[in-house]
């Protein structure tokens, strides 16, 4: 879509950018037009190239096909070091900057200022001042960095960046650690970045900070550039529908804004059908600074809870509070009528809480160790390290579930690593199962492996269900959290959008909540 600007040649121009890794097309003939003086954000799902992109641009990746052109030149950064000195200076969501230096030195790491042989420390500060103050941030610069708060080392960041004469300035989901104040803060100085003349490319995928902050917007989806529109012509709606490519054919939106809301699920709200079962856990009010909004949740015995919403909405935050992987500092956890606080996952898992992590790589499986010792490691946990779980023990429950769950391994001491996605995941379900747990929180539980194997876990799943167990259930594919859920709670910008039963909801009318928040709102 051909955007009008009164810009006559963009900052940053990228042509036919594509990026391949071995059985990835990571990105696809991407192009993108920044102007000096805007705000450009970049919106799309997991895994719809944003990164890549980034990655592209600051030299981190050669692309393998296109051109990348500042100031209508072509440039070729190898580096994040050359693309920051040709003008294209990045913030990353994580502050790489040294807590224990002063904001000066961090400011200046690398370019202390010289004077007599040695470091101009009173006009490192003076300098330091002076960046700062053009954010309208007046700070003493001579503090370590760690006496101040994430917010104020996002600025510190972007002054960094400012020294060394940005053209442009790209912020790589700068704000999915800040809560309201602190973000209105950030944008505060990106307003008046943007009135000096900066062009600004905002990565993000929050969807009323895009609203609040964008002059155009690029979609992504699948390593593709979808569109490229500007702000004020895209209702929230819409612009979700083309982030999960889902059709808006049948649904009346609202105005531009996206505030309508979906009929269904207004006609049909949860307080009318109370349910007769009982309630495992209950938490009220609970939230963390940054990552989640104060939420209440109800997790019941025999019934498989959804959350439903984009990537960084909220819902792996939420299941992380409630297994106690994060601490929360708000609200409070009530188990079978007792209030609980969990000071780590040990707590959870001793109060009958398993938890299957999104990140099968990293907070799942140990490639290296065999199905067997992978099965057994949460149990092992909760009965702790100085009571060894028996060998024949041990090899009688991965024989068990093996076969229980269909798992396709030559033997039990076979490394999970050399096990096929969908297996794998098998053997982490089984892991929590061996625990003997009364809820379960699964995190993606299918993600990344095949239809077959899916249809498998989320089978064996609904039936433990029906035993009895409670299931909360995140998920990224809304057609198998509607088919699957008996509640749905739809999460958006890290709190929640409304609750919802079975059959009130459908695709195009989950995609609306998330644009538009609880129909009550």
């Amino acid at each position: 879509m051909s955007i009008q600007t009164s810009a006559p040649v963009p900052v940053l121009e990228l042509r036919g950018i594509s990026k391949v890794f071995p059985g990835v097309q990571a990105l696809s003939g991407v192009a993108l037009n920044l102007y000096p003086g805007e705000v450009h954000t970049l919106m799309g799902q997991n895994g719809a190239g944003k990164s890549t992109l980034i990655k592209v641009l600051t030299g981190v990746y050669a692309p393998d096909q296109g051109q990348i052109l500042l100031e209508g030149r072509a440039i070729q950064p190898a580096s994040t070091l050359e693309a920051q000195n040709l003008g294209i200076s990045t913030v990353y969501q994580e502050v790489n900057l040294c807590p224990n230096l002063s904001v000066a030195e961090n400011i200046f790491i690398g370019r202390y200022p010289r004077k007599r042989g040695g470091i101009d420390w009173a006009g490192m500060q003076r300098q330091a001042v002076e960046l700062l103050e053009r954010m309208q941030i007046r700070i003493d610069v001579s503090l370590p960095l760690a006496r101040y708060p994430l917010a104020i080392q996002q600025m510190v960041a972007i002054s960094r960046a400012l020294l060394v004469s940005a053209k442009v300035l790209i912020l790589d989901e700068p704000t999915s650690s800040l809560d309201e104040k602190e973000v209105e803060l950030l944008f505060s100085v990106l307003r008046g970045l943007r009135e000096q003349g900066m062009a600004i490319l905002f990565v993000t995928h929050f969807l009323d900070q895009t609203y609040a902050i964008s002059d155009r917007i690029t979609v992504m989806r699948n390593g593709e550039r979808e569109g490229e529109y500007a702000c004020s012509e895209l209702s929230r709606f819409d612009l979700v529908n083309k982030m999960v490519g889902a059709p808006a054919a049948g649904i009346e939106v609202g105005e531009s804004d996206g505030a309508s809301a979906p009929a269904a699920a207004a006609t049909v709200p949860l307080a009318a059908a109370p349910s007769k079962l009982t309630t495992f856990l209950r938490a009220v009010g609970l939230g963390r600074k940054g990552a989640l909004s104060p939420m209440d949740i109800e997790l019941r015995q025999g019934e498989l809870l959804g959350l439903a919403g984009l990537l960084g909405s909220g819902r792996t935050e939420a299941a992380r509070l409630l297994f106690g992987a994060d601490k929360a500092d708000s609200g409070s956890i009530v188990i079978d009528g007792k209030e609980c606080s969990f000071a780590s996952p040990r707590d959870a898992i001793a109060a009958g809480i398993g938890f299957c992590s999104e990140d099968r790589k990293h907070e799942g499986a140990v490639l290296e160790l065999s199905v067997r010792e992978n099965l057994i490691l949460a149990l092992q946990a909760r009965t702790g390290i100085l009571r060894a779980i028996p060998l024949k023990r041990q090899q009688q429950l991965a024989e068990e579930y093996v076969k229980a769950l269909g798992i396709k391994t030559a033997s039990i001491e076979t490394p999970i690593g050399t096990l096929s996605g969908g297996n794998q995941q098998k053997v982490l379900l089984a892991r929590w199962l061996a625990t003997e747990p009364k809820m379960l929180i699964l995190d993606e539980p299918t993600r990344g492996i095949d239809v077959r194997a899916k249809q498998e876990i989320m089978d064996y799943v609904t039936a433990l269900c029906r035993k009895g167990m409670a299931i909360l259930f995140i998920s990224s594919e809304l057609p198998e959290v509607l088919r699957v859920s008996d509640r749905i709670v739809v999460m958006r910008d890290r709190k929640a959008g409304g609750e919802y039963p079975r059959g009130a909801l459908d695709e195009s009318s989950v995609l609306q909540v998330i644009a538009a928040g609880d129909v009550h709102e």
